[in-house]
């Protein structure tokens, strides 16, 4: 069924979409294992199959080499960032779990990309407002706890360059953001939505790739 030009996204479609990407490799899809097993109950937290291949051709159309990603998990999105990054380039991981990251750097190491990234395990706040203050990022992921999203935002951009892109994940948050009465984390990015609407920092676009996602350009 279509709208205008809006097509539903159903299984079939989206099976087809991902086959049409380019495929995970060895290392991400030994990752994907191992997250699903030892983590069963969280799993849902690593980036679908079609953000991988999207983060990857975002970091290698800007020509980024310089990255800050808040909310590491078990590396899928930093490691497919770190392999389309050039060989000097450089990844800031910001997390707070070692349980949950020593899955990272074992993958980020089997794919030979672990003298790209850096880990900090910390709050990412702690770790943001200790950055130089200059614009030097190139690009960022934002992937945390939703209810920072606004202060994480607050951070980040004005060490953004210009031209330099963010990229949001679980904007929609499950379709709860439309709810005027949401509460808790869907409230939190409904807030975040509106700021980043209005913020004259940035031109943003929101896409409904996975659970929603919003590309950010600094300008």
């Amino acid at each position: 069924m279509t709208s205008g030009r809006r097509t539903q996204l159903t299984d079939e479609l989206y099976a087809y979409m991902v086959e049409h990407n380019p495929p995970p490799d060895a290392v991400q899809r030994e990752l994907i294992e191992v997250t699903r097993s030892k983590f069963p109950q969280s799993a849902g937290m690593q980036v679908a199959r079609d953000q991988g291949p999207l983060l990857a051709f975002l970091v290698r159309l800007t020509g980024a080499r310089h990255i800050v990603e808040v909310g590491t998990f078990t590396g899928m999105s930093s490691l497919a960032m770190a392999q389309a990054l050039p060989a000097d380039g450089t990844l800031l991981a910001c997390d707070v779990s070692e349980e949950w990251t020593a899955y990272a750097r074992q993958a980020w190491a089997d794919a030979g990309v672990a003298d790209r990234i850096e880990l900090r395990i910390a709050p990412a706040l702690e770790t943001l407002a200790a950055l130089p203050q200059e614009p030097h990022i190139d690009l960022v992921f934002l992937d945390a706890d939703k209810d920072n999203y606004s202060a994480y935002w607050e951070e980040l951009v004005p060490r953004v360059r210009q031209g330099g892109l963010l990229v949001v994940d679980n904007v929609f948050m499950g379709g709860g953001v439309t709810d005027p009465d949401a509460t808790g984390s869907p409230a939190a990015i409904r807030e975040f939505n509106e700021r980043v609407r209005g913020d004259k920092r940035v031109e943003s676009v929101m896409i409904p790739v996975a659970d929603g996602v919003t590309l950010a350009r600094k300008v």
